[in-house]
This record gives C-alpha cells, structure tokens and sequence, in this order.
C-alpha cells in the first residue's frame, strides 16, 4: 500500500505542478504502476471543473474559456505543451529520421513546434465555447473526461510505442504493459461513462484513436516515440476529446 500510494503522490508530481514532492525512487514506482495516470487526470478534471463553475458565475463565456486554458497549463504546467512543440518541428524538419529527432531534440522553438501550439490552444478555446454555447452545464463534465482521456492518451501511447532514445519517455515506455493499457481504459470508460454517460465512452475511444495517430506519425517519421511524443499525446487527447464535445452538440443534449 505503502509503494501505491508513493507512486501516486509521484505521479501528483511527475504530470502536476501540485507541490507534493518528488523523488527518482517515487517515479521509478509511478512507472510501475502508469495506469494511474487516467486516475491524475481525473483529480485534475475535478480541480478543473470547480474553477470552471465557480468562473461561469463571475465571467462571460469567453472569459471562462480563457480562465479554464490559464488554469489547465497553471495545474499541469509546460513539459506537456512543450513535447506537442517539439513533436511539431521534428514532424515540420526535412531529411532523414535522424535529422528530424535532432530537430525534436533542439531545444529552441520552431515554426513546426510554434503552429502545432497554436492549433491546439485555438482549438481548446474553441471546444470550450462551443460547450458552453450548446449546454454550459456539461462544461465541468467535459473538463473531467478530457483531463482523463489526455493522461490515458499518454498510456496509450507508451504501450504500443518503442522507444528512441533514453530518457523520461523511454523509462514510461520500457514499463508500460498491456495491462496498463486496459486498467487505465476501463478506469478512464467508467469516469466517461459516470459523467456524459454513452456519449462519453464514444469521446474516450476518439480521443485514444487520436494518440494512435499520434503514435503512427511518431513511428514513421522517428521510427519510434520519446518523451515529447509522449507528452504531445497528452495534448493531443484532450484536443479530440473536448473538440468532439463541442462539435457535435447531440452528445450533450
């Protein structure tokens, strides 16, 4: 029990800017236990939710949406957003896999990695308006099953992928098993489920669909998947979840 709830309070600190504390032994045990990420993502979902209803109370929609985007970067921080970076200027790169995993590893920014942030940050304001034009009350709800959907983007990921190079990435990799895969799914289905119920379980599955195109970009353009590519799943993940909720407004009727 003692090695679990490590492994959670590791994960709190490895995917969170929340000041629990964090160790190389507390993430050694996070990487036997990775279905717990879904389980992170839920917590923050919930954080999310409570910000995102107390703002609806002060702020117009458009504000609320840009409250929800500073407060989703605050809670997780940059290392995610800046692997969606990375993944964009080794896919923008020209050459040969090599030169292009060196272009992923530089670490200035370039107009690959500026346009894939752009996209995805517009596309979040976006969705969240959306949501709240079609039924604000499914907002919170919303919030939950895309931070949940976007850590399981990342266990998706590491459970199919090969690894490139060492590091982070390659350490969630090389642990990452099958039953990750399936635990984090079932835990991440019934949190879809509990809160969007049918429509919710339909955002989960587009919204991994998404992180095995990810995946499949990484392989042919890396030949495999490292840390950013890990991270930029994240991104990834609650981008289709959330743009599914807000485009097609029968799923929150």
């Amino acid at each position: 029990m003692s090695e679990f709830l490590s492994a959670l309070r590791s994960g709190f600190g490895f995917l969170t800017t929340i000041p629990v504390g964090i160790s190389m032994e507390g993430i050694e045990r996070l990487m036997k236990h990775l279905y717990l990420f879904p389980v992170i993502g839920a917590v923050l979902g919930i954080i999310l939710a409570v910000i995102a209803y107390i703002s609806s109370v002060i702020f117009p929609q458009i504000l609320v949406s840009f409250v929800i985007i500073l407060s989703i970067y605050y809670l997780t921080g940059f290392n995610h957003i800046d692997g969606l970076a990375d993944f964009g200027d080794g896919i923008a790169a020209h050459g040969t896999r090599e030169e292009k995993i060196k272009a992923m590893r530089d670490t200035a920014v370039g107009t690959g990695g500026l346009i894939f942030c752009m996209l995805a940050i517009i596309g979040i304001f976006a969705a969240l308006f959306s949501i709240q034009e079609s039924n604000a009350v499914f907002l919170p709800f919303a919030l939950i099953a895309a931070e949940t959907c976007a850590k399981q983007s990342m266990v998706t990921v590491a459970a199919f992928g090969r690894k490139i190079h060492k590091g982070f990435g390659a350490m969630t990799v090389d642990n990452a098993k099958l039953s990750d895969f399936t635990a984090g799914m079932v835990f991440s289905g019934a949190v879809c489920f509990l809160f969007l119920g049918a429509p919710g379980v339909e955002i989960l599955i587009i919204s991994q669909l998404a992180a095995l195109f990810v995946l499949h970009t990484a392989n042919r353009h890396f030949g495999g998947v490292s840390g950013d590519v890990v991270g930029a799943s994240n991104e990834v993940g609650r981008l289709a979840a959330l743009l599914v909720m807000g485009g097609l407004e029968w799923m929150l009727l």
